[in-house]
């Protein structure tokens, strides 16, 4: 049974966990495969919203488990408040949440780390979420690291011990002023840790395989979005794992030749949280416009998105690199009311017109080049079929297929579950 695969093809926050949860249903297990507490996945249904940081969006539905992968990296503490939201809701945590074993662990002095070295930047931040995550990944690919399955040895604190003076040690190497309590932070740290332990740590790729022979239904779930991928995002403003397709093969041990459908989820426009190049960014009324009828500001870090246009270069650029077989379109309902809509089809580029994403796509080297349509002006909020759709907003979808030559299977018209029209 092949695996489906569930990413984002912008610089994040296309709304994955909504379409993750709306999918579940139609699957047995939902698993990440990457990224750590810098991602918020928001889910809303009932008349409430929720946030996930971690924690699969599946989580809600009782008929799936859910998988945190061992390209996950983990923030006990983080974690611990996740589960604590989700008290209320009477949801089964030791037998429907699995971790795997070798899922790195975020430590506190990782986030102090973080914020030493984004301090040290000066005006060339890259915009950190100061969540610890790339020095986790560093100590992953350093071989320092520590994982789950190391929690589960006597000696654990020891391991914890050698790491922390380690980081303290670069943090004093940074010379910047950063206040800190570790002993305070460490309290916290060691809480959450004893009640992660009481949660159910498995051999990840070995659970995935058998399930896989007994014909189970498996959707990996991506965080942070492909523009960010440390390969093939916009480097250096991105983040340290691979977000894209390859990814989930790294991240849950499948296969290449076992990944069935790749889901790829954009919004009708085009945001940005943080540093880096952003060609479509408006900073007009339609720009303000876009982040305030979208409520564009970031579930993790509160900051507000940067919004511009539909960036067709670079989607085109996530489909290719993904190998996406269909598409979701988010936010359809953010653009009601613009009488043109633009749509930017290729750049200027160093003196030549391209259409391929290049190496640099800073300000000085690429301009945008427009193709405008038509906009519409009736509320998508409360249509629940595509039957209902005006005509200009049909004319935009069949526009983006013909573009990026894969179907729009999904329209999003609002944060609700039900706000979703299948095509």
């Amino acid at each position: 049974m092949a695996v489906d695969l569930l990413l984002g093809l912008q610089w994040g926050d296309e709304g994955k966990g909504k379409i993750v949860d709306v999918l579940t249903k139609d699957y047995d297990i939902i698993a990440r495969f990457q990224g750590g507490p810098n991602a918020g996945h928001t889910l809303e249904f009932d008349g409430i919203k929720h946030v996930l940081h971690t924690i699969p969006s599946g989580i809600f539905h009782k008929t799936a488990m859910n998988v945190v992968g061992n390209g996950v990296v983990i923030d006990p503490v983080i974690f611990k408040k996740e589960l604590d939201a989700l008290g209320k809701f009477n949801i089964d945590f030791k037998s429907k949440l699995l971790i795997s074993r070798k899922a790195h662990l975020i430590l506190p002095t990782h986030r102090l780390l973080d914020a030493a070295s984004e301090a040290s930047k000066g005006k060339a931040k890259i915009g950190s979420t100061l969540k610890g995550i790339g020095p986790t990944y560093m100590d992953k690919t350093g071989r320092n690291g520590m994982r789950i399955g190391d929690l589960e040895l006597s000696d654990w604190k020891e391991k914890y011990r050698s790491l922390a003076d380690k980081h303290e040690a670069m943090i004093s190497f940074y010379n910047v002023d950063i206040q800190y309590d570790l002993p305070e932070l460490e309290t916290a740290f060691f809480e959450a840790v004893e009640e992660l332990k009481q949660l159910t740590f498995i051999d990840s790729e070995e659970y995935l395989y058998q399930a896989q022979k007994e014909g189970k239904k498996i959707l990996a779930e991506g965080a942070q979005g492909s523009l960010l991928d440390i390969d093939f995002g916009t480097y250096p403003f991105v983040t340290s794992s691979n977000t894209t397709a390859a990814g989930a093969c790294t991240g849950l041990g499948v296969a290449p030749n076992q990944i069935g459908g790749v889901f790829g989820i954009f919004k009708a426009y085009t945001t940005r949280v943080g540093s880096g190049p952003f060609p479509t960014e408006l900073f007009d009324a339609d720009g303000e416009t876009m982040g305030r009828v979208g409520n564009e500001f970031g579930a993790t870090t509160g900051r507000p998105r940067r919004c511009g246009w539909l960036d067709l270069v670079a989607l085109k650029y996530a489909v290719r690199v993904n190998g996406v077989t269909e598409l979701m379109m988010m936010k359809g309902d953010v653009l009601s009311g613009f009488p043109k809509l633009k749509v930017c089809t290729a750049y200027q580029y160093k003196g030549e017109t391209i259409t391929h994403l290049p190496y640099n796509i800073e300000p000085e080297n690429v301009t945008p080049i427009y193709t405008e349509m038509d906009g519409w002006d009736k509320d998508l909020t409360k249509m629940r079929s595509p039957e209902e759709f005006p005509e200009a907003l049909n004319n935009y979808i069949n526009y983006l297929e013909k573009e990026l030559e894969v179907p729009i299977k999904i329209v999003s018209v609002g944060p609700d579950r039900t706000q979703t029209i299948l095509r």
